[in-house]
Formats: structure tokens, C-alpha cells, sequence
């Protein structure tokens, strides 16, 4: 019997997919500080925009504190046109500031930023949608520098000093962008809902890139047309900014700030996940049982997926929706990788998949769930007779402390908990192994000693550069690993 994941799960990739059924749902965040004599004909071009990728358009303006008569422009606006939400900072906060407060209110299926000063052209806006239409884009930003039918010659120091920004910012993110620092960014809304902004200034175009480049986005560039100003006519930023813009491609380089605090714990499972040359080991670990049709279970963003894949067929499942989104996304011009969402507790949840898999990988799971023999009875049934389960769960009961509370483990297994799971669930245990015993002492030491609740960022970074050496002296300490993996065989029925 043959499936396809897509029509099984058609009903949760509508409702958690990439891209959108066109046309879109637009939202357009207005930040607006002392622009009296332009907001107004900015905010009414952006209105006046119309095209068939548009169903539905709204404009949020957030005035930061204007005092030079902007607020009252802005409140006859959004009387005369109930597409505008109009709201107001009692202080003056920045241009971050502002965004951050509009993209709380944004309901549209993409968002994109338009400043008030009518240096960039609200009729480009249409452009930066046909990616989101045509390649299921996550981002795009709008280019000053990309070629185009003609091109105004735009202010040289400005120019170089933006040039500069920009490569430094792709060397550090590994992009290939032409304008980091253009207005015009375009974002699918729910991504950017799920991105802390911390930045309160023009910093928020080095943050928004760098956490999208960390996030693994598609970003898509497409060529816009640009009207200057000088600082007499009202240009706000300034050499300073540049400085600061730097500073801040510092520090988003090293920390990894890229989730909202949300039910699933994105922004603290994100931190262990992104241990690179850790995740390598445990995929070298778990790779001799790994077969040509897989079945991963809760695979995050995907950094055991990315080491096993192409393979004849690859499901990559998760019931966080900030995952699914970037794994769909990572999935784009992959056709052996299928993502769907995949409750591991639900005894339907496999319906349609019966006896498809050669390997089911269930990485760091087991432990969530409420009911383990639920779960393993479940993911049987997906198993060709013959195919194996792969099961890595965290060891030690006595260990158990406030590091697993925050990432809510029910419990801490042994090798023998394990092993009758496996059986009494129907299978026969092929092996039982330990794995990652030099992190015991680091574990007891932080959620024993020091009670944390959160991870050290210095301590993982640490410990992923010693690796490759921690790795190959494992199996010298005289303790049980951190976790426990276990392989589990279905016999034929």
C-alpha cells in the first residue's frame, strides 16, 4: 500500500503551510515620527494600492510620539478609511519600537514595513509579493541595487556606507543580499510574529536579518525604486546609526535570541538544538539503524533530518508550529522530504500510514508524552514488519531537576524502563546502549547545584567545540550516558 503524506495531512498544512492560497491577506506597519507634511500622501499611496496577489489590505500606523502635528494628520485619516489602525507611543521610542508595537496587531498573511516619508513607492509593494506566490518565499526585502528597467543615482557616501553594512552582515549570516538596511522588508506574518524584536532604533534592520538568516528563511530580493532625502528635508538617520548597526551584527552574531517565549518551549529547546557538532554525534549514533523510509518523529528544525537526508522517502513530523513552518520551508525542492504534523499521542495520528516505514526515529520524545505505550503501540503499526524503532531518551532518574522540569520531562529512564517499553508495546529489543556521558557532572552540577531553569549559552557553545574531542573519550568515564537509546524490531504478524 502506497500514501501521500500531503493528502493525509492536507487538512494541518492549510492550516500551518509555507505558503498561502493566493491572494493575500496584507498587512502594512506604519512607524511615523514628526512626518506632517508627507504621512499623509505616503499613507494615502499605500491605500490606493490594488492587484490581484491584494485580497484584503490593512495599514497599522504607530505614531512615536509625533509633536509637530502628524498625531492629528493621522486621526482625520483613519476616520476617513477604516482600513487604518491607528495607535500612538506616549514617548518617543524609536523606529524598532514602533514596528514591534504594529506587528502585534497585524492579522494579515504578510506584513511588510513602509516608512512615512515617501522615499520608497507604494506602488512597488505589489512586486514583493510574487515570491510569497511563486516560491513559497518567507521574506522578501526590497532592493535599491538590484537591476531594473532604470535607476535613480542614488547618494554615493550613503551608498558605499550601505554596501559595507551589507557585506559584513552577509559574510556574518551567510546571506547574498544587495540592501540589508532597506526599508521594504516583507515577512510572512506568522513568522515574524514568532521573532523577539528587542531593538528600539534603526538597529531592527540588523536583528530582523540576522534572527531571519538563524531561523533559516528564504529570503528573496526584488528591485524597488527610491526617492532620497537629504537630512534638510527631514532624513533621520545618521552616521551613528551606522556605528550602532555594527555593534548590533556583534552581538546578533553570538546570541541566539530567535523565539518567542510560547506553550512549546521553542525558545529553549532552539538553544540545545543549534549545538552543531553535537547533533552530529548523535546522528552518527543513531545512523547504522537508520533505513531508506523514515518516519522522524518531532524533528525540530531539522538537525537530525539534514544528516539523513535524501533518502527514498523521509517524513519529518513535530506539532510545534513554528517547526512545521521551517521545516515546509526547508522541505521546498526536496521531493523526498514530506513534512506533516504529527501528534505521537494520538492513536489516529498514523491513520493512512500503516506498515510504511522501514525506520521510525523518535529523538528525545518519548519522555513528553503522557502515555509511552500509547505512543509505541501507534508508531507500531507505521512500521513494515521487520522495520525498526529507535527510541533516545534521557537517563538517570536520580538527575531529575529543574532543567527537565523546564523542558517537561514526565521522567528520567533506565536502560530497563526502556527495554520494557519497548517489549511490552511488541517488540523485540535488537540493543540498548548509552550515549553522552561526559554531560552527567554538567547536568547534576546546573539543575542540582545551581537550580537552573535555563541553559548557559557560554557552557553549550563550549561544549560543542570540544566535541569532536569530549566524543572520542565517552566511553572512558566509569558513569551510565546522559541518555539511553534503545532499538526495537516489529517482528511479522
Amino acid at each position: 500500500m502506497s500514501f501521500d503524506v500531503a493528502d493525509v495531512t492536507q487538512k494541518n498544512q492549510l492550516q500551518q503551510g509555507v505558503s498561502f492560497p493566493e491572494p493575500f491577506r496584507l498587512s502594512v506597519l506604519v512607524p511615523v515620527y514628526n512626518e506632517r507634511y508627507l504621512v499623509e500622501p505616503s499613507i494615502r499611496g499605500v491605500l490606493a494600492v490594488q492587484d490581484a496577489l491584494i485580497s484584503e489590505l490593512e495599514v497599522i500606523v504607530v505614531d512615536d510620539c509625533s509633536t509637530d502635528g502628524s498625531w492629528e494628520v493621522l486621526q482625520r485619516l483613519a476616520i476617513e478609511d477604516e482600513r487604518i489602525k491607528l495607535l500612538r507611543h506616549d514617548v518617543n521610542r524609536g523606529k524598532g519600537a514602533a514596528v514591534r508595537t504594529a506587528i502585534t496587531q497585524a492579522s494579515g498573511d504578510i506584513s511588510i514595513i513602509h516608512d512615512a516619508d515617501l522615499e520608497y513607492y507604494p506602488s512597488d509593494i505589489p512586486s514583493l509579493l510574487v515570491p510569497f506566490a511563486r516560491e513559497g518565499a518567507d521574506a522578501v526585502y526590497g532592493s535599491r541595487y538590484l537591476s531594473a528597467p532604470y535607476r535613480r543615482a542614488l547618494m554615493h557616501r550613503h551608498t558605499v556606507i550601505n554596501k559595507v553594512l551589507t557585506g559584513l552582515g552577509n559574510w556574518l549570516t551567510d546571506l547574498h543580499l544587495t540592501d540589508m538596511e532597506t526599508c521594504y522588508k516583507a515577512i510572512n506574518t506568522t513568522l515574524l510574529k514568532s521573532i523577539p524584536i528587542r531593538s528600539n532604533d534603526y538597529r531592527f534592520e540588523v536583528e530582523i536579518t540576522f534572527k531571519l538568516a538563524k531561523r533559516g528563511a528564504r529570503i528573496f530580493e526584488a528591485p524597488i525604486r527610491y526617492l532620497p532625502r537629504t537630512k534638510g528635508e527631514g532624513k533621520k538617520i545618521g552616521a551613528g546609526d551606522g556605528i550602532r548597526a555594527l555593534l548590533a551584527m556583534l552581538r546578533y552574531t553570538f546570541i541566539d535570541d530567535i523565539y518567542e517565549a510560547d506553550s512549546y518551549g521553542s525558545n529553549i529547546l532552539v538553544e540545545l538544538e543549534r549545538t552543531r557538532r553535537f547533533n552530529i554525534w548523535m546522528g552518527d549514533a543513531l545512523r547504522p539503524f537508520v533505513g531508506a523510509r523514515v518516519l522522524e518523529v518531532g524533528a525540530g528544525i531539522g538537525n537530525i533530518t539534514a544528516q539523513y537526508i535524501p533518502r527514498e522517502s523521509y517524513v519529518a513530523s513535530d506539532i510545534n508550529p513554528h517547526y512545521l513552518y521551517y521545516l515546509r520551508s526547508y522541505a521546498h525542492g526536496k521531493p523526498y522530504l514530506k513534512v506533516m504534523y504529527l501528534d505521537a499521542n494520538d492513536p489516529d495520528g498514523i491513520a493512512g500510514m500503516e506498515g510504511e516505514f522501514d525506520t521510525i526515529l523518535l529523538v528525545n520524545v518519548l519522555e513528553h508524552l503522557p502515555d509511552e505505550h500509547l505512543t509505541l503501540r501507534t508508531l507500531r503499526k507505521a512500521l513494515a514488519p521487520g522495520g525498526r524503532i529507535v527510541v533516545l531518551v534521557p537517563q538517570h532518574p536520580k538527575l531529575y531537576n529543574t532543567l527537565d522540569e523546564v523542558l517537561e520531562h514526565r521522567e528520567r529512564y533506565t536502560a530497563e524502563h526502556l527495554r520494557q517499553s519497548l517489549q511490552s508495546a511488541g517488540f523485540s529489543v535488537e540493543t540498548i546502549f548509552d550515549f553522552n556521558r561526559f554531560s552527567v557532572p554538567g547536568w547534576w552540577f546546573n539543575g542540582r547545584v545551581l537550580r537552573r531553569k535555563t541553559f548557559s549559552r557560554l557552557q553549550l557553545k563550549l561544549i560543542d567545540l570540544m566535541t569532536p574531542l569530549l566524543r572520542r573519550l565517552d566511553r572512558l568515564w566509569p558513569w551510565p550516558g546522559l541518555s539511553v537509546i534503545g532499538v526495537g524490531v516489529r517482528e511479522g504478524d
